[in-house]
């Protein structure tokens, strides 16, 4: 099996770095994976010593088959930072697993990844694979693809990659002329719709929401896992786009392996009305409590840094 590169994208967090790549060492393949990992600059003093303390951290790692570490000279901000550092190792491996700072992996996020990126790396159909299930009640099946895409643990390949349209403009516009937006926001559950005007209005600057809307006007598909491989370790006030609030998107990680099931190249319809009912179950006191409404779309606009 060709294994992907992991690449992960630091900042001035040590301690959720360290975190995350421990974890990583428990994986199956982690002494066989090339380690990249892209730490961006301080944007001001008070981020500097986070930082110094960071590169500190990595640049000790041991226990992968090879460690390359990335030094912006100068802040890229975590949107850029990702951008450039996706597109350039995924053209020069020609797939990529992708972790932030904050992320933990269950020890079988790996055995999954590349399974799965094996399978399907010349499917025209699908677009990414993901190690992250949201916290939903209803059992789902094994595997299934959804015309979704997140931040918590993903991977790649070159071809596809090149969806990506950075214009969060162009993106909103084509959702609007071509009247999916209800669509896009699953059947009005969640407002992700908002999150791609609040980035083209400048008050985020989330790069995975216009990777979301890039691969859903592509009509393209991801696949999930029934058990989630991921768990975000990052709701503190240190965190981009952070807002604390409650525990909603916590999950269990899997303490099995996930096994790659054949399935249709199609969404699963089944899943999509879950999801739906999972999200209007979390916004169902929109009305009463505003305040925590606030407070959980800043939650799940982590997920689209």
């Amino acid at each position: 099996m060709n294994l992907a590169p992991v690449v992960i994208f630091t900042y001035n967090r040590p301690w959720h770095t360290q975190q995350t790549v421990e974890a990583l060492l428990k994986n199956e393949y982690a002494s066989e994976s090339d380690l990249i990992i892209f730490s961006d600059a301080p944007k001001n003093e008070v981020a500097k010593k986070g930082v110094e303390e960071t590169r500190s951290y990595i640049r000790n790692i041991t226990g992968f088959k090879s460690l390359r570490i990335i030094e912006r000279d100068r802040n890229f901000g975590l949107a850029n930072n990702i951008i450039d550092g996706v597109t350039s190792i995924v053209n020069e491996f020609g797939r990529i697993i992708v972790l932030e700072d904050d992320l933990l992996t269950s020890p079988y996020f790996l055995k999954f990844m590349n399974e799965a990126l094996d399978k399907y790396e010349k499917v025209e159909e699908v677009v990414s694979v993901h190690g992250y299930l949201y916290p939903v009640k209803e059992e789902v099946p094994t595997n299934f693809f959804l015309k979704h895409t997140d931040s918590l643990g993903w991977g790649t390949w070159k071809e596809s990659w090149k969806v990506f349209n950075p214009d969060g403009a162009y993106l909103l516009s084509k959702l609007e002329s071509r009247k999916i937006v209800g669509e896009f926001n699953f059947n009005d559950t969640y407002n992700f719709a908002k999150m791609l005007k609040d980035q083209i209005e400048g008050l985020n600057n989330s790069w995975a929401i216009r990777w979301y809307a890039s691969t859903f006007l592509a009509d393209k598909i991801s696949l999930f896992p029934n058990v989630s491989l991921v768990y975000h370790n990052g709701n503190d006030l240190q965190a981009t786009n952070s807002s604390i609030g409650d525990d909603w998107l916590d999950v269990e990680l899997s303490d099995h392996p996930i096994p790659l099931v054949e399935i249709p190249l199609k969404e699963n319809k089944d899943v999509r009305l879950v999801y739906e009912r999972f999200f209007r179950t979390v916004f169902s006191f929109r009305g009463k409590i505003k305040r925590k409404i606030k407070e959980l779309y800043g939650k799940i606009t982590q997920m689209y840094k």
